[in-house]
């Protein structure tokens, strides 16, 4: 996603609180930890964070995310964001963006989990909860969260684009093997919800268990197999065996998850955006995912 991004600091967070919900010009806004990619999230008071979209193609998730995440909140096994109430665009700022409840945890990590093989069931129950949730008038892919949830075909070319790049530096025949496996293997199902953005940056952890599901932005209703990713970027061995245990989707929805997760890889690698360290985090991501076709083929 090239779309340029704007400045987001406390003095604007500040300005937009204090006059559009000056209720709350009393509580100190500061920065969180790690302010996200797709939004800048900030603390207001200990209770709750603003968060506001970083670019336009964000910011058609706002809107969603206030109608949808107070249905689904209550059908769901584990806490998720719940928007307060939605801020107007102003004082330079072009976009609504959202007050919510501060949901306390840190974000996973192996050393902060107990048991991972545990942790991978217990997500595996979250999305199954999820999907079995009614998708009745559910937002269908689209451009608020970059068609996750649709077909493969639509990043046919940027994969195989990615994949020429990296000549000589992956496995590029394994690569395109796996990519039109996915490709091959199309979703007959009904649409379900789907998180679409399944990663340890948004699952939390508390005394060594999952806690909570964040980040919903690229929620929609269709092929939830985009929800796999997590058991090529997170899981391996038993915790990973686990999580395809208990989820138990069929062989052609696992291998359209090892393409969701091959082309993020792929751009990530063949791109100039991400630091070396990601980088290198991806193509151990491109590693697993050839292994695994081959040891499923």
């Amino acid at each position: 996603m090239h779309s340029p991004k704007i400045d987001i600091d406390t003095d604007l967070v500040r300005r937009l609180v204090d006059s559009q919900f000056p209720q709350w010009r009393h509580l100190p806004v500061n920065p969180v930890a790690f302010g996200g990619w797709d939004n800048r999230t900030f603390h207001l008071g200990d209770e709750m964070t603003v968060r506001l979209p970083s670019a336009a193609p964000y910011s058609l998730q706002v809107e969603k995310e206030h109608r949808w995440l107070p249905k689904l909140a209550p059908l769901l096994p584990l806490p998720i964001p719940v928007p307060l109430t939605m801020g107007k665009p102003a004082d330079g700022y072009p976009w609504h963006w959202s007050v919510y409840r501060w949901i306390d945890g840190e974000t996973a990590k192996t050393a902060r989990i107990a048991d991972l093989s545990a942790f991978a069931t217990t997500l595996a129950d979250f999305l199954i909860a999820l999907k079995r949730i009614d998708p009745a008038g559910g937002p269908w892919p689209g451009q608020h969260n970059f068609y996750r949830g649709g077909p493969l075909t639509v990043y046919d070319d940027e994969a195989r684009r990615a994949i020429a790049t990296l000549e000589g530096e992956i496995d590029t025949q394994a690569a395109t093997a796996v990519w039109e496996a996915a490709l091959a293997a199309d979703w007959r199902g009904p649409p379900v919800w789907f998180h679409g953005d399944v990663a340890s940056g948004n699952l939390l952890v508390e005394d060594g268990r999952l806690i909570a599901v964040i980040d919903f932005g690229t929620s929609g209703v269709g092929d939830p197999s985009c929800d796999l990713a997590i058991a090529w970027t997170f899981f391996e061995g038993e915790s990973r065996q686990a999580f395809r245990d208990r989820i138990a989707v069929d062989d052609a929805t696992w291998a359209r998850g090892r393409g969701w997760t091959l082309w993020k890889a792929l751009i990530t690698v063949a791109g100039h955006d991400a630091n070396q360290a990601e980088v290198e985090r991806q193509r151990l991501v491109i590693d697993e995912v050839l292994a695994d076709h081959q040891r499923c083929a």
